[in-house]
Parts: C-alpha cells; sequence; structure tokens
C-alpha cells in the first residue's frame, strides 16, 4: 500500500492526472476521470496506478518469454525519452515516423532494412573506396535517411510481439495495422481517445514530457526485471546440464572401470583352469586309458586262455 501511495505521489508530482479540455474529451474516457478543474478534466490516478502495474506485469511476461516489444512515440515530447528507454532494454523502437505498411509489409520493409546494413558494411570496410567522391556522398545521404527512419527496427527480425504507444491518437496507423495483424497494443491514453481500442490502456497525460517520462521509466524497469529473470533461468538451466553431464560422465567412468575389473577377474580365473588342466585331468586321463587299456588286453587275453 505504501509503495502505491508513493507511485501515486510520483504520478501526482510529474501532472500524470492532466486531462484535456472538456470539449475534447472522448466519452468512453468517463470511468477514468476523476473530476473537472477550470475546464480541464482530472484523471483518476488511483485507476492509472491499477492499470499501470497490470501492464507492467504483461510486458515483464513478455519480457521473461524472449518476445519482443516495439516502441513507438513519435511526438516531440516523447522521441528521446522512448528512443532512451528501448535502448536501455535492447528493444525495436520507432521515434521519428512511422512508414506505412511497417508491419502489415514487414517483409519489404525488412528489404530495406537489408539494403542499408549493406551501404553501411562497404562504407566501413573501404570497399567505395574506388567509388568517385559523389557516388560515396550519395550513398552516405542515403544510409543516413534510412538510418533515421529505420534505424530503431534494424536489429528486428519478424513482427514485435507488442506494441507500446505513446498517444493512440498521434499513432493511428500503427494502432491499426497492429490490430490487423493481431498483435498486443499496450500504451498511453488520454482523455480525448478511446481506451477500448487499446489491450492494455494506462490513463495518463501523454503530452507532457515528465509525465511520458514516468510511465515509460516503470514500465522499461518491468521489462528489465523480466529479462534479468530470463537470464537467471538459463543460467540456472545451464548449470543444471553441467551437472548432468558430470553425473553421467562419473556414472559412465564407473560402469567402465567395474567392467575392467570383472575381465580382469574373469582372466585370472580361466588361466588358473587352463593351468591346472594338462597337468591332473590330462594325467588322470592317461592313467586312466592305461589301465583300462592293460585291463581290457589282460581281459581279452584271458579270455583268450578261457577259450
Amino acid at each position: 500500500m505504501e509503495n502505491n501511495t508513493s507511485l501515486q505521489q510520483q504520478l501526482l508530482d510529474a501532472g500524470v492526472h492532466f486531462g484535456h479540455l472538456k470539449k475534447k474529451w472522448n466519452p468512453k474516457m468517463l470511468p477514468y476521470i476523476f473530476a473537472e478543474k477550470k475546464g480541464i478534466h482530472i484523471i483518476d490516478l488511483n485507476k492509472t496506478v491499477e492499470c499501470l502495474q497490470e501492464t507492467a506485469a504483461v510486458m515483464k511476461q513478455l519480457a521473461r518469454s524472449g518476445k519482443k516489444i516495439l516502441f513507438v512515440g513519435t511526438k516531440k515530447q516523447a522521441k528521446d525519452i522512448v528512443n532512451e528507454c528501448a535502448k536501455r532494454v535492447n528493444m525495436p523502437f520507432v521515434t521519428e515516423r512511422w512508414l506505412g505498411g511497417m508491419l502489415t509489409n514487414f517483409n519489404t520493409v525488412r528489404k530495406s532494412v537489408k539494403k542499408m546494413q549493406s551501404i553501411e558494411k562497404m562504407l566501413n570496410d573501404g570497399s567505395f573506396d574506388s567509388v568517385t567522391k559523389k557516388e560515396r556522398l550519395t550513398l552516405s545521404r542515403d544510409r543516413d535517411k534510412m538510418d533515421k527512419v529505420l534505424g530503431g527496427i534494424a536489429q528486428l527480425g519478424r513482427v514485435p510481439a507488442a506494441l507500446f504507444i505513446v498517444d493512440i491518437g498521434h499513432e493511428h496507423i500503427a494502432l491499426a495495422e497492429a490490430k490487423r495483424l493481431g498483435i498486443m497494443t499496450l500504451g498511453m491514453v488520454d482523455t480525448n481517445c478511446d481506451p477500448n481500442k487499446i489491450d492494455f490502456a494506462i490513463p495518463a497525460n501523454d503530452d507532457a514530457t515528465k509525465s511520458i517520462a514516468i510511465i515509460a521509466n516503470y514500465l522499461t524497469a518491468a521489462i528489465a526485471e523480466g529479462l534479468a529473470e530470463r537470464q537467471a533461468a538459463k543460467d540456472d538451466e545451464v548449470d543444471d546440464t553441467v551437472d548432468d553431464e558430470k553425473e553421467k560422465r562419473a556414472a559412465r567412468l564407473e560402469a567402465e572401470a567395474q567392467a575392467e575389473a570383472g575381465r580382469g577377474r574373469g582372466g585370472r580365473s580361466r588361466g588358473g583352469n587352463t593351468g591346472a588342466g594338462p597337468g591332473q585331468p590330462g594325467g588322470q586321463r592317461r592313467r586312466t586309458t592305461g589301465g583300462s587299456g592293460g585291463g581290457q588286453r589282460g581281459g581279452s587275453g584271458s579270455g583268450g586262455g578261457r577259450r
């Protein structure tokens, strides 16, 4: 409870509760509006805290699962904040301009990204030293232009699992593409927007820099926790695998040692029987044969006498 109170106080200090003018409001935001003051709607920070914690839990789970969350914030107040937060947790971001079809035509966008990366590679390894200065300058400008728009999604190999949007009204194209593809959407919703258009809405002031910063930093911290837990789980799996391999190796060595000991005992017993055989059984066979032969011959001799 104290943590919620502290968070609520921080949101209050950042001006998260200030909404738009009453005449610009969206009636669907009524459950999240606390009151009206001097023609401006005041957002209920209790609802903001609840929605913020719920959204943070969802983003933490996504990060723990290894999924990518695309940060979208092209407003002047949100550019730097979104860029910094996304880089902190190694997530893709769009802060300059949302290209139409960035999600619905993702394969074509990936081709542009690969072209940008190939130009950058050739510029770095000296492949363009043989071309003219004008051509090299043109390619450098193309690379810079593409990097400005596509640099944030250069490492995004497939469509992200979720979008975090600052001001869903301003980023309506990104929201529409995500909905068309069935991608989860999360974001800040002011009193002039429809919260039903987004899966996880955070009622908050999306025009003030401090408000955007506190929300984005809170969610980024949740993502960082999820990534840390994922790394810890991987380390535990590696340790368990190493322990299992050690146990299997020890068991294999023990089995080989026992088998070697068994072969040694078997060789000694077979050698003893072999040594005794020629001396005892062989001699016995010769004596028995000689005696029986003599007996038989004697018998036959005596038989001959009888006959």
